[in-house]
């Protein structure tokens, strides 16, 4: 399973090359349809590339293609699609496009694949309601535990395909990790100390499975961008610590939560919400903090209770 997995990703970042390599021969013949579209492999701008692909040259129609919200852009699309694609242009995205669509191919068998396997493992399999087990058990109401790949989905950052992929890479064995600490640092995404006499200082992670924490950085980027907790907690730390260790530290916390949810299985996620922090602040000592720096600065508070 893990074979497949890596595979699976290794395909993935092929197929990003290609978009890529794509774009820039867009570019060449002057066309940004990216700059209006939120990517290339959107249904609205293959249609476009395919109409441009068979000889379509005239920007209206080209726009005319849009569906769904970009329609809303039309005057927008007819700007980026005026360029200069011509029969060359043709020729190569016709070979990008058939490229990228046998790797979707590819990507997809895997991931039907991995399905399989992940499904055909009992310590992966949920349970229903009336103590049912097997593969398609553990998705009706009241089922006491859901599958493995499920439980990991509702993690904020993780999505299935990556659920699998971290299920792939540790196992559902958490007996080998005693506690978070030794998946954490087994995953070397846990800084270590270095200390010289009476001196401490941070090292680095090191270099420990790159699948695992290539998949851990794209979940903790995710959380980043999330009004959770996950990602208030990013917010926080980014601001003192910078953006690469407030990643690490989020790819942390989700690893944590990770061998907890297998530890248990009938244990759930449950976001502790964006508000966690604010909820546990102290406010008597925040409140002398702020009158010590406003005294520092030669004023003299009086403070009045709020109606």
């Amino acid at each position: 399973m893990r074979d497949y997995t890596r595979l699976r990703a290794d395909l993935t970042r092929e197929r990003t090359r290609h978009y890529s390599r794509l774009e820039k021969l867009l570019e060449d013949a002057l066309i940004k349809v990216s700059v209006v579209a939120s990517s290339l492999g959107t249904k609205s701008v293959r249609d476009m590339l395919e109409a441009l692909i068979a000889g379509e040259r005239d920007p209206q129609m080209l726009a005319s293609l849009a569906r769904g919200r970009m329609r809303a852009k039309h005057d927008r699309l007819v700007q980026a699609l005026t360029g200069k694609f011509d029969d060359h242009h043709a020729e190569l995205a016709r070979m990008l496009l058939d490229q990228i669509d046998a790797l979707s191919a590819q990507i997809g068998k895997l991931t039907t694949r991995i399905g399989e396997l992940i499904a055909a493992i009992p310590a992966a399999q949920g349970i229903d309601a009336d103590g049912t087990t097997g593969p398609a058990a553990g998705r009706g109401e009241g089922a006491p535990v859901l599958p493995a790949v499920d439980r990991l989905d509702e993690v904020t950052g993780i999505g299935r395909e990556a659920a699998q992929a971290i299920i792939a890479e540790i196992g559902l064995a958490m007996s080998v990790f005693p506690t978070p600490g030794h998946l954490v640092s087994w995953a070397k995404i846990s800084p270590r100390t270095i200390q010289s006499g009476a001196k401490n200082r941070s090292g680095k992670t090191g270099k420990g499975n790159p699948y695992l924490k290539g998949i851990l950085g794209e979940a903790a980027a995710a959380a980043g961008k999330t009004d959770t907790f996950l990602g208030e907690r990013y917010r926080r730390l980014v601001k003192r610590r910078g953006k690469l260790k407030a990643l690490v530290a989020i790819a942390r916390s989700i690893l944590v939560i990770v061998w907890h949810l297998l530890t248990d299985r009938a244990a759930r996620y449950h976001d502790l919400g964006a508000g966690y922090y604010a909820s546990r602040i102290d406010k008597d000592r925040k409140t002398r903090n702020h009158v010590r720096q406003l005294e520092t600065l030669g004023y003299t508070v009086t403070l009045t209770q709020a109606a």
